[in-house]
């Protein structure tokens, strides 16, 4: 009999997929054939060429994937042999401004990614070296741990430090084959961190952990009502917009009405985003069921923009879960959203379409800065290439590749859409790694900080980090910023 737990991830990459990647569709009339390779042996290079020259946001830019770049089938042939490695293959046609366009060989390994589904042991965390120690040893600082994660079962929490992997002293040659190679048990020395000289104490603690296959990842970290001094204030800790939880995040606004939350403080600061519609669902819980007011609107290439009706193009607020559950929303004049270099995708669309209706007040360190949304695509060319979890057995069989190209940006009501290099902040606070704080805790730095502003309480004490470890890596699931589009687009009218 089938596990419950995995009886829900297939349900959920069920739900998540059959909307997510089946159902951008447009005019199916045109003519996809293009060029025909002559050599079998090049069909996943020829699958990534089409879906590329198809959809991909800058392939104007990009003259290999011209559509007049080959005047025969021989030519084409010959490109598609220079590289005999896919990986190479896609990285040579993308374009030089793409930081997040991603693939893998593995279908199946994606697409879980993109679910919240992984193999890990839960622990997320900087790596860093000392500016007060002259050595190459570098030290994990734990930002991060997952709830019901071997790493929490374990005992782990923020703030806390290790300093070798089975016995090794991390340094900067090291520290990546210890932590990101094929074993998947391995254990800790732990540290203590003294805040006033700045250096990790090693200590006898040793904690082991192990990787744990098909993980679900729970977005909504924590949710609670602060009483402070009679104000209601709600924080939300959400790691990432999936669309599967999305009765869950408006049970939490539900109970945020119901406490009589009148300020909001966002925490994003690790969301590499996600979900484009849940974004909208959530900007609507916090601004209002306002039907008439354009959230964001879709700007494709040059070949799918033309494509696209008006209305398949924009997308408004709302006013209930797709199953039509009214959401509940604090109307909201004004947020606090804390966001840092890892707020990415889904988040920063979340502020920008925000940003024209009501005051975002960003604390913490300038977004990632990807503005870009991305659909999946596998060698299923009569579905023009995307990903439908009713076709899996019209992929080639020979070739399990897919690729996670960026199609398009997303405009907010003002039409603006060049945040590429992010949003910087309004009260810049960078996370000190020797006082990280708790999650929700109100003497936690960014959150002291958002209190602070809305109670008026004045400005919390912050000091210059100059001998802050020089962040070299920060360890997440293994799918990056994401921006998915999961609108249902039918034939154009």
């Amino acid at each position: 009999m089938m596990s419950q737990k995995n009886s829900f991830l297939r349900r959920s990459r069920f739900l998540l997929l059959t909307s997510l990647f089946g159902l951008v569709a447009c005019s199916d009339d045109d003519d996809l054939s293009g060029p025909q390779p002559t050599d079998a042996t090049v069909n996943v290079q020829d699958f990534m060429w089409k879906a590329m020259n198809e959809w991909y946001f800058w392939q104007a830019d990009v003259p290999d994937l011209a559509d007049n770049r080959f005047a025969n089938d021989s030519l084409y042939t010959a490109f598609l042999q220079l590289e005999n490695d896919p990986e190479q293959f896609i990285g040579n046609i993308l374009f030089s401004e793409d930081r997040f366009t991603f693939y893998n060989e593995d279908y199946n390994v994606l697409l879980n990614s993109l679910s919240g589904v992984s193999k890990t042991n839960g622990m997320q965390f900087f790596i860093g070296g000392l500016a007060n120690e002259e050595t190459d040893n570098v030290y994990g600082f734990i930002r991060n741990v997952v709830p019901g994660s071997n790493a929490a079962e374990a005992g782990l929490r923020r703030g806390d430090v290790f300093y070798a992997v089975d016995g090794q002293q991390l340094n900067d040659q090291n520290f990546s084959a210890l932590l990101f190679g094929d074993n998947d048990t391995y254990t800790l020395s732990m540290g203590e961190l003294d805040p006033v000289t700045r250096l990790v104490n090693p200590t006898q603690e040793q904690v082991t952990l192990t990787k744990i296959a098909d993980f679900l990842e729970p977005p909504i970290r924590l949710s609670k009502t602060l009483d402070i001094n009679g104000q209601k204030i709600g924080y939300l800790m959400y790691q990432r917009f999936n669309r599967n939880f999305d009765e869950e995040l408006n049970d939490v606004f539900g109970k945020f009405v119901a406490d009589g939350v009148t300020d909001l403080v966002l925490d994003l600061r690790y969301n590499p985003g996600g979900s484009v519609n849940t974004s909208r669902l959530l900007a609507s819980m916090i601004y209002g069921r306002n039907e008439d007011d354009l959230y964001i609107r879709q700007r494709w290439n040059n070949k799918q923009q033309e494509r696209f009706s008006k209305s398949q193009l924009e997308d408004y607020f709302e006013d209930q879960l797709p199953d039509g559950t009214t959401l509940n929303t604090l109307n909201l004049t004004r947020l606090f959203v804390l966001a840092t270099g890892r707020s990415a995708s889904a988040s920063e669309l979340l502020i920008n379409g925000l940003n024209p209706y009501i005051d975002v007040i960003h604390i913490g360190d300038t977004t990632r800065g990807k503005n870009e949304f991305s659909i999946s695509l596998v060698d299923d060319s009569d579905n023009r290439y995307r990903y439908s979890q009713s076709r899996e057995n019209r992929i080639d069989p020979d070739n399990s590749w897919i690729i996670q190209p960026l199609v398009g940006r997303n405009e907010n009501a003002l039409g603006f859409l060049d945040y590429t290099a992010g949003f910087t902040p309004d009260i810049p606070i960078r996370e000190d790694v020797f006082n990280l704080g708790q999650f929700g805790d109100a003497n936690e730095p960014l959150l002291a900080q958002a209190i602070a502003e809305i109670t008026g309480s004045g400005t919390v004490a912050r000091k210059t980090l100059r001998d802050q470890p020089q962040e070299q890596l920060q360890y997440d699931t293994p799918a990056p910023g994401l921006m998915l589009l999961d609108k249902p687009l039918l034939q154009p009218e």
